[in-house]
């Protein structure tokens, strides 16, 4: 039995009458874990304390799916749930499992609205540090690059060409919450982004082994309105892509090893811009 939006006590669900894997909200609630789906229906599902909590703050949830076990543990998200008008549903073990794309779920979920922006509305002439992964295909790596730009300030993140759903399963609860603290956008005409992004005055800054420009040395260019292109995991950036960005942007690496890895290089990137950028205001 689900429990009306305004009943926040975590305590009154009835798990005696708890949908299982069978329940027709169930199945088609795992059926999001395809991508096909969540295009069709526009809805995806956010799984764990983090994604779950943020969800529902900002209101992007619709409804709440919840263990015993899970209702215990998070009695103060399910008690939110209930101010933020979202439905909680009691769930079996085994319905959770049909929920989540892990091995071990934490056995709360939240049946969430498309959130993703389009670039026009995510982008503006008031963004000051924006995220371009191109051609992104990890979703860990999707989602920690949400994640770090939340962390650091960025305006938006914009995934450009053909990438990873941000709003998978993996990538969602790689996020940790920021899917929904940040404008996230999706276009797969890179050359599209790249004018959008200029047409709000950010200039286009790319990293690059071979980089003209020294991280170390580019506090001044850092200062102004940024928008910082990231290679794919495996082939990096295109010459033809490099050749379009404003600057090329190398970091210095003074150990042994040969690289980074993408989520690491953007981490270092968009720190630094964020440090310029804010720098007046520490």
């Amino acid at each position: 039995m689900s429990t009306p939006a305004d009943n926040v006590d975590a305590m009154a669900l009835d798990f005696t009458e708890a949908f299982t894997e069978r329940t027709p909200r169930i199945v088609n609630a795992a059926k999001l874990l395809k991508t096909a789906q969540r295009k069709k229906t526009h809805q995806f599902l956010a799984e764990g304390e983090n994604s779950v909590e943020a969800a529902i703050a900002t209101g992007a949830a619709t409804d709440l799916f919840v263990t015993e076990q899970a209702a215990e543990k998070f009695e103060e998200i399910v008690r939110t749930a209930g101010y933020m008008n979202v439905y909680t549903h009691p769930i079996t073990d085994r319905a959770a499992k049909s929920l989540s794309d892990t091995v071990t779920t934490t056995g709360i979920f939240a049946l969430c609205n498309d959130v993703l922006w389009t670039v026009g509305k995510a982008v503006n002439s008031r963004s000051r540090l924006v995220s371009v992964p191109v051609e992104t295909r990890e979703p860990g790596n999707a989602g920690t690059l949400i994640r770090v730009a939340d962390a650091v300030g960025a305006d938006a993140v914009v995934f450009a060409g053909e990438t990873v759903d941000p709003q998978g399963p993996k990538v969602v609860r790689a996020s940790a919450g920021s899917l929904f603290h940040v404008p996230v956008a999706r276009n797969v005409n890179i050359d599209d982004v790249l004018g959008q992004l200029r047409s709000q005055g950010l200039q286009i800054l790319a990293t690059a082994a071979d980089g003209e420009v020294d991280l170390d040395d580019a506090g001044e260019l850092l200062s102004r309105p940024t928008a910082w292109l990231f290679g794919n995991e495996a082939h990096g950036l295109g010459e033809e892509l490099l050749a379009k960005a404003d600057h090329r942007v190398r970091i210095p690496i003074r150990g042994r090893a040969e690289s980074l890895n993408l989520a690491t290089a953007a981490s270092i990137c968009l720190y630094e811009s964020s440090k310029a950028l804010f720098a007046d205001e520490a």
